[in-house]
């Protein structure tokens, strides 16, 4: 696999758990020297999640990084040195596991992003590349599920959690069918 990743620290929580994006918080600025800027690469690992049944397939599914490389940079900070914009890039795929039966599907979340960061909890991301990503039913502009989302295209997560897909090029490819 010769892609590098996207992950957001926060990304199983936000993207594919139950925490709605304006309860996240742009993770914190470390290293940054005295223009604002990070003064290189830390890890940015994702925990493994769970979701209930119908919250984003019909059955309770289980997620877990099996390969996680992900790093992050801070470009950008806000006045009191919380993140403004963030670049992720390194390695991972996430097993998405249907916990009633033991299916699973291994996803590429081979990305790269640039993430901003607003002070209202809103978040926007560019991005080339797959990322896994969970949707709630009247959660976003794609019906409820999780997807691999591949191409080059942005993601806005409103201050309320609603996410928006504006694809440029590329394709989604829902996974609850591959484990259900």
């Amino acid at each position: 696999m010769r892609r590098t990743a996207l992950a957001l620290s926060v990304i199983a929580a936000v993207v594919v758990g139950a925490a709605p994006a304006a309860q996240a918080s742009a993770p914190a600025a470390t290293a940054a020297t005295s223009t604002g800027t990070s003064a290189g690469w830390v890890p940015a690992p994702s925990e493994p999640w769970d979701v209930a049944a119908g919250s984003r397939c019909d059955f309770p599914v289980h997620g877990e990084p099996i390969v996680d490389k992900v790093v992050q940079r801070v470009l950008e900070t806000y006045p009191d040195g919380t993140a403004k914009r963030v670049v992720y890039k390194g390695d991972l795929v996430v097993r998405l596991t249907d916990t009633d039966t033991g299916a699973f599907h291994d996803a590429d979340a081979g990305g790269t992003a640039v993430v901003d960061y607003g002070t209202d909890g809103a978040q926007t991301w560019y991005v080339l590349g797959p990322v896994l990503i969970g949707f709630a039913a009247n959660s976003g502009n794609l019906p409820r599920g999780f997807y691999t989302i591949d191409g080059a295209y942005t993601l806005h997560f409103g201050p309320t959690g609603y996410k928006t897909l504006t694809m440029l090029h590329g394709s989604t490819d829902e996974l609850c069918a591959r484990i259900g």
